[in-house]
């Protein structure tokens, strides 16, 4: 079974599609999350007044003239918040969020800057190219054993919580475990803190902390090119705040026009409010038939 559904041009269907798309609108902006308004009016209770009733019968331009401009100035005015949002989110950036990546990055720029030059001064590799390390008070000069330090440490555990071990080309190693994907950690600590997951290989895991040390300079670059992007995101956001609302001028004279319609279209408001007042008072006053019945 197929639902047709009818308009007849130049009717009060119009207006009532009108009202329909305006409710669609409204819904719109409640039922998305990319909505860029944070409040929205309720135009259920939107009601056609007697004029409006009459200018569609009669064929009135200005009621159409009215339903467009409708349309527009709703359509301007969600463009505008949506500007609004969009300055206010900026200023909140400018002021708040990219101050604290900036204050952020240039730390984290001069702790490998600082972590570089510890490790440069500590590192000693002996005929295999292993530095010595450190694990509860005994140096390794040997990599299988120090590497075999490390797997006895992490066995005589009792905590989970982090504890000193030793130390490691100029590092102080601190070992972990974390409960919640049971696995160890150690942690290399200087100006900054860089994490290794440990595994079960003995050579393995020194490998693992001297990669993490040798990739200081690709993380210092990293760093660096961040810091330079939100500096030119900063300057971009500082122009783009004070751009002004583009259709200003659009949406001021259309609004003021809409008003001027309204105001003509509902001019025999007040009239049509005397002459139920007029009726409200014959109501109130006695029938005449009672007062002859008392006179008699």
């Amino acid at each position: 079974m197929d639902i047709y559904t009818y308009v007849t041009q130049n009717t009060f269907d119009s207006y009532l599609y009108q009202l329909v798309e305006g409710k669609q609108k409204f819904i719109g902006q409640i039922m998305t999350s990319k909505s860029p308004v944070r409040s929205a009016e309720d135009i259920d209770e939107t009601a056609l007044s007697y004029a409006e009733i009459k200018a569609l019968c009669t064929g009135d331009p200005r009621i159409k003239e009215k339903m467009d401009l409708d349309i527009d100035v709703q359509r301007l005015k969600l463009l505008k918040a949506n500007h609004l949002s969009q300055k206010y989110a900026l200023e909140d950036a400018i002021y708040k969020d990219f101050p604290q990546k900036i204050a952020s990055y240039e730390q984290r720029i001069a702790g490998y800057e600082t972590d570089i030059v510890q490790r440069e001064a500590n590192t000693r590799p002996n005929a295999d190219g292993f530095s010595p390390m450190e694990i509860k008070g005994a140096v390794y000069t040997d990599k299988k054993e120090a590497g075999t330090a490390i797997i006895n440490a992490c066995k005589a555990m009792t905590n989970p919580d982090a504890v000193r071990i030793g130390q490691y080309r100029g590092f102080d190693l601190e070992l972990s475990f974390d409960s919640f994907s049971r696995i160890y950690k150690a942690t290399l600590k200087n100006h900054l803190s860089h994490v290794v997951e440990l595994g079960t290989d003995i050579f393995g895991n020194i490998t693992r902390m001297d990669n993490v040390l040798s990739g200081f300079e690709a993380r210092f670059s990293n760093c660096r090119r961040e810091l330079e992007n939100v500096k030119a995101q900063l300057e971009n956001a500082k122009a783009d705040v004070d751009k002004p609302f583009p259709y200003e001028e659009e949406l001021t004279t259309k609004s003021a026009r809409l008003d001027e319609l309204n105001i003509t279209l509902n001019l025999d408001k007040h009239e049509n409010e005397i002459v139920d007042e007029g009726r409200e008072d014959e109501e109130d006053s006695p029938p005449v038939r009672d007062s002859l019945d008392i006179e008699r």
